[in-house]
């Protein structure tokens, strides 16, 4: 069957493509715009979707209460741990080594410095840590930074050096290309020279902004060695918006808010759980897939499948139960805080450009194990199409249908269909209640912050409706729609002060 598919797509490449690449917006667009059309012509069916809907909302809801509760008491638990201690024990623990890569295109250097402060303050020795600052050569200003920083860490590393990724035809600028030529260079520098053990070293994608637990690297090499299919696995923390999380505007720190509770709940759902924004995987797996893709501006779920699918299914991820605290935009103002929030829920939705190829290696690549790959291509794809979705069905949707359909209205289904949709979606309140308290609990006290400012944090969410039109709904669709057409995303860096 492999082979019938891969006869079609290699017969046909752009036309499939095309056709991939239009059905996540085409969905979109049909799903939101069905309480408009489908309430004339259907009204029965929209009233039950919209019912469902609401019912699988709530779902999600409590589903993240729990999975964030159990993720948060397992990262305690962690936390209390000695994971040196652990690891130290552990045959071939001398021969570890931790390459950390860090993608970065002007960033402050007070920024990157931080980064480098927290890897620098690892209960690992740090002589088995090797910083590789991964520069673009087009910025002005790189070359001076990078010299600054090697300077200023040289004795704190086995070692630390910068790379300047020049701009290569047929490369999209951006995090995934300018990190492949960093892991690259990492390679030939370090293990052909021997430096490096090629079969006990870890490479590590590091977003600028990240602050890592003291106790990271530790417990990656207690992992890494305990691990019987460590050159099958990525390791992922729970990526958290807790840098500045009470300087950034409302509206964005509600969006924090919800992603921090979201990444963390993902470290205790198995197959759902892919590698975000900062993760590591082995050196060796990294190699022997071809390194990041360099056409590409989403790279972290790329680098996920493009590995699961080469390695035929056995390419897990593993939660490591700690903290990784990184920053949510925040400019000069707050209108342009606003501005890079949302050019980067464009650049997050983009990621949706990646859905066709996903499917097509689902199509055509051989002995994957089917409910494996199908599940996580189902959730993955319901993930990218909802996007857009949600917060019309959620707000709108049961209230659109009186004013199509005034007749359908005044049947039962069709008059209780608002207070129905309400009531679920009232109770959902209770969720964000103990989702508050779950959050309070796991994010770190600061001294600064007035508790009167703390608990006054609740009364933000009444911008939740606007939030999540502008800040999400919008950016999604977008994105959706442009994919839709044939237009292409140009990166842009999130400025983070």
């Amino acid at each position: 069957m492999t082979d019938f598919f891969n006869k079609i797509f290699t017969t046909y490449p752009i036309k499939t493509r095309r056709a991939l690449e239009i059905m996540p917006g085409l969905i979109s667009w049909t799903l939101i715009t069905m309480p408009v059309w489908g309430s004339y012509f259907v009204p029965w069916f929209v009233a039950y979707f919209i019912l469902f809907f609401d019912v699988y909302w709530f779902y999600r809801s409590f589903s993240l209460v729990i999975t964030a509760f159990i993720s948060a008491r397992k990262i305690k638990k962690a936390e209390r741990q000695n994971w040196l201690e652990n690891a130290k024990p552990l045959e071939n623990f001398e021969k570890v080594a931790h390459i950390v890569v860090i993608p970065n295109y002007k960033e402050t250097l007070e920024k990157l410095r931080k980064t480098i402060e927290s890897l620098s303050d690892q209960t690992f020795p740090t002589k088995r840590i090797y910083v590789i600052l991964a520069m673009e050569e087009r910025e002005e200003q790189a070359k001076e930074r990078g010299k600054k920083l090697v300077e200023e860490f040289k004795d704190a590393f086995g070692d630390i050096f910068f790379t300047l990724h020049p701009d290569i035809e047929g490369e999209v600028k951006g995090k995934s290309s300018n990190e492949a030529y960093g892991g690259k260079v990492a390679y030939k520098k370090l293990v052909e020279t021997g430096i490096v053990d090629y079969e006990f070293a870890t490479i590590s994608s590091v977003d600028a902004d990240s602050i890592f637990d003291p106790q990271y690297y530790s417990y990656l090499s207690h992992s890494f060695l305990t691990d019987n299919n460590r050159y099958g696995k990525f390791w992922q923390s729970a990526n958290v918006n807790y840098n500045n999380f009470w300087h950034v505007p409302a509206p964005i720190r509600i969006i924090s808010f919800f992603g921090s509770l979201w990444r963390t709940g993902l470290l205790v759902q198995k197959d759902r759980l892919v590698s975000n924004s900062t993760y590591s995987l082995s050196l060796k797996l990294l190699h022997e897939i071809g390194y990041w893709d360099t056409d590409v501006i989403p790279e972290d779920y790329r680098i996920f499948f493009k590995a699961f699918y080469k390695k035929q299914g056995n390419v897990f991820a593993e939660p490591i139960f700690l903290k990784t605290s990184m920053d949510a935009p925040l400019s000069s103002s707050y209108i342009n805080s606003l501005k890079n929030k949302y050019q980067q829920e464009r650049r997050w939705s983009w990621g949706a450009s990646d859905d066709p190829l996903f499917i097509k290696w689902w199509f055509t690549v051989p002995n994957v194990p089917f409910y494996r790959k199908t599940t996580m291509l189902f959730h993955v794809l319901l993930d990218h199409f909802l996007w857009p979705v949600n917060w019309f069905i959620i707000t709108i949707a049961a209230n659109i249908m009186p004013f199509v359909n005034p007749v359908f209205a005044r049947t039962t289904l069709g008059y209780t269909l608002p207070q129905l949709a309400g009531f679920i979606l009232t109770l959902c309140l209770l969720a964000t209640a103990a989702m508050l308290i779950i959050d309070f609990r796991q994010r770190p006290k600061h001294q600064n912050i007035s508790k009167k400012r703390q608990l006054l944090f609740p009364l933000e969410f009444l911008l939740l409706p606007l939030v999540g039109f502008f800040l999400g709904a919008l950016p999604a669709l977008i994105s959706h729609t442009q994919l839709m057409l044939g237009k292409r995303l140009e990166y842009k860096v999130t400025e983070k002060l």
